[in-house]
Parts: structure tokens; sequence; C-alpha cells
């Protein structure tokens, strides 16, 4: 049970930085932080493991490569832009927190453009 790993890892790093920001705030801080970044790096080979299956269930399906990148970007600025923003939280930077969440929306806006374009022209194709 791997989430049980993280979960412990988490709980005993917090339990630590309690202890340490009573005396050293700042040091606590970096070692959330390092917490935070330990945990997501663990979770890379997960997250390859299901971009692998998505794209060779797509693949199968014969699906619009296309379409499944783009699916895929947007999928990995949603998580690079949370992940971000908690760590600005973490931080007490609510406002950069704030800023880098809506950059992520903005540029998911932008890579969905070539999504919208191709759905709006399948509605035309159907109008006679």
């Amino acid at each position: 049970m791997e989430i049980a790993q993280v979960v412990g890892f988490g709980v005993f790093a917090a339990v630590i930085i309690i202890f340490i920001r009573q005396s050293r705030p700042d040091i606590a801080q970096l070692l959330s932080i390092a917490v935070g970044v330990v945990i997501v790096i663990y979770l890379l080979g997960y997250l390859s493991l299901m971009v692998n299956l998505i794209t060779d269930l797509a693949l199968e399906a014969e699906i619009n490569t296309v379409f499944l990148r783009t699916l895929l970007r947007v999928i990995g600025v949603a998580y690079i832009a949370e992940f971000g923003a908690q760590v600005c939280k973490d931080a007490g930077e609510g406002s950069i927190a704030m800023k880098i969440e809506l950059a992520g929306k903005l540029i998911i806006l932008v890579m969905a453009i070539p999504i919208i374009v191709a759905v709006l022209e399948g509605i035309v194709n159907f109008i006679p």
C-alpha cells in the first residue's frame, strides 16, 4: 500500500516540522517545501504509468493524438499550477498563489483552443 507510505512520511514530517517551527520557523518552512517536493517526485512514477496507459488506450481506440496530447498537457499544467500555488500558500504568499492559479487557467484556455475549434467545426458541418 503505497498510500500508507506517503501518508506515513507526510505525517512524520509534519510532526517534525511542528517541533522545528517553534525554534526555527525559517528552517521549518524550507523543510515543508522539501517534503512536498519529495512526495511529488515519488508520485512521478505513477504519473508516467497513467500517461502510458492513456496513450495506449487512445491508440487502440484510434483517437486523434492531437486531442490526447492536448489533454495530457492540460492535465500537466493543472497539476503543476496547483502544486506551485500550494507551495506559495504554504510559504504565506497567497497573492502569488492566486496569480499562479490564474496563469494556469489562462494557459489551459489557450491550449484548449484547437479542441474548441475542432468542436465548433464539427457543429458547423452538421448544420445544413
